[in-house]
């Protein structure tokens, strides 16, 4: 950064990051927290201050999984995405109850995520009462969907 002061530094950056915004330089979400940092020439913290002002401000939402987007811009977390897809096929009837549901390699390489993710998405079904789980078997619609 040419002359940056010790005090307010991320207040500069997040300017200029505001007005990248508002040019529309970031329509597919702001470059990570390194990125942002070798470009400014300063620490990780700096920016993270920086970003949380964007956030604070309402310019920036961070979404899990996805990064920080711009505005209203925000998607679905991938996991979230997930459920919801599930949840829809469930009420479709496409995953009638006792329904074995897709293993997680398969939904892993059909919504293009980490089996991590998948899991995670599962495990809330689980936890909400809308998939049971059977050891060594799979996982399964509950009746009560």
């Amino acid at each position: 950064m040419p002359n940056p002061s010790p005090r307010g530094t991320y207040l500069t950056i997040s300017e200029a990051l505001r007005a990248r915004i508002a040019e529309g330089a970031y329509p597919d979400g702001l470059p990570s927290e390194a990125e942002i940092g070798r470009e400014f020439g300063v620490a990780r913290t700096t920016v993270r201050r920086a970003l949380r002002a964007l956030e604070e401000a309402g310019d920036v939402t961070t979404v899990a999984g996805v990064g920080r987007q711009v505005g209203g811009d925000a998607q679905m977390a991938p996991y979230k995405r997930i459920m919801t897809d599930l949840l829809e096929r469930m009420r479709a009837g496409e995953l009638p109850a006792g329904a074995r549901l897709p293993s997680e390699a398969e939904l892993s390489e059909a919504y293009g995520v980490a089996r991590g993710t998948v899991r995670r998405a599962v495990h809330e079904l689980e936890v909400a009462g809308h998939v049971q789980a059977q050891h060594g078997v799979g996982r399964f619609v509950s009746p009560a969907s």
